[in-house]
């Protein structure tokens, strides 16, 4: 899994901006099997395909909870596809509320982009929450999001309002620091690629950092970490936690970065910690910091 987060940029120094589609090219994530969907596990499944503001078609599936409930939108991460993330179909429907599993750009079975980065996972989230915003059945919105789909999950809530809970699972403290540490070269070349990552995605490292979103979340933020993650370090979250308003803070002591498994057991806490902060209503008074 390291070597899928950081092969596309050593590929991608030899390339840099003198080229810059193939440097595009080679930040491609990998692409996975989509081997499951919610049918599968006795789930209700609507598909849904949803235009984010670039035309592109991202695919869902929107797993219903049969009556007027909150939803949760449920985000991978780098590499992954929404069916990598159906483990927690089941919880969320047993809670009582709807699910959206939704494939960010150039993942599962959305539309391709010419590259993809973290504030285009922040903009193909804000897409899934406006889409759950116009259904009738839905009464409020939180989210779940795993990797570099958690740190979009911030970066989004920092600017916006409409989600009430957001919960972060292994998201990284800083993308730049996270890369740098990760890539075999010397370190001229090392600083010639992040530039030319921050070129292409069109801000730097430092402002779109969770690091630097953290503090401006106004939803209540629940971070989960697992404590043998070798891709993105434990300490990330901790840092994370010392930084945010409402924010707290799960360890899971056998979790790695992406195998849900170990993280199971956890899901009741994390159900509950949504639970606690949405409108299970339209209209009802909640703990909730949406409008």
């Amino acid at each position: 899994m390291r070597r899928s987060i950081v092969i596309p940029l050593v590929v991608g120094a030899g390339i840099m901006v003198a080229a810059p589609r193939l440097f595009k090219r080679a930040w491609r994530p990998p692409l996975l099997d989509v081997h499951q969907s919610p049918a599968d596990l006795g789930l209700p499944e609507e598909q849904v395909w949803l235009t984010n503001p670039r035309d592109i078609r991202l695919h869902g599936w929107f797993v219903s909870a049969g009556v007027d409930a909150p939803a949760v939108v449920v985000l991978h991460g780098w590499g992954g596809n929404a069916a990598h993330m159906l483990d927690l179909a089941p919880a969320i429907n047993e809670a009582g509320m709807h699910a959206l599993f939704l494939d960010a750009r150039n993942h599962g079975l959305s539309e391709h982009d010419d590259h993809v980065s973290m504030l285009k996972f922040a903009e193909d989230l804000g897409t899934a929450v406006e889409y759950l915003r116009q259904r009738d059945d839905v009464t409020d919105v939180a989210v779940i999001a795993h990797s570099v789909g958690a740190a979009a999950a911030i970066y989004y809530a920092s600017y916006n309002d409409d989600v009430s809970a957001v919960v972060a699972v292994a998201s990284f403290a800083h993308p730049g620091e996270l890369m740098d540490e990760n890539l075999p070269l010397p370190g001229p070349i090392r600083w010639a690629v992040l530039w030319a990552v921050e070129t292409m995605i069109g801000k730097g490292f430092d402002v779109i950092a969770p690091r630097a979103r953290v503090p401006h979340v106004n939803a209540p933020l629940l971070l989960v970490h697992g404590e043998q993650d070798d891709i993105v370090p434990v300490e990330d979250s901790y840092e994370l936690a010392e930084l945010g308003v409402d924010t707290e803070l799960v360890i899971v002591p056998e979790g790695a970065h992406s195998d849900l498994t170990p993280f199971e057991p956890y899901f009741a806490e994390v159900i509950g910690f949504i639970e606690s902060h949405v409108r299970s209503v339209s209209g009802a008074d909640s703990t909730s910091h949406a409008p």
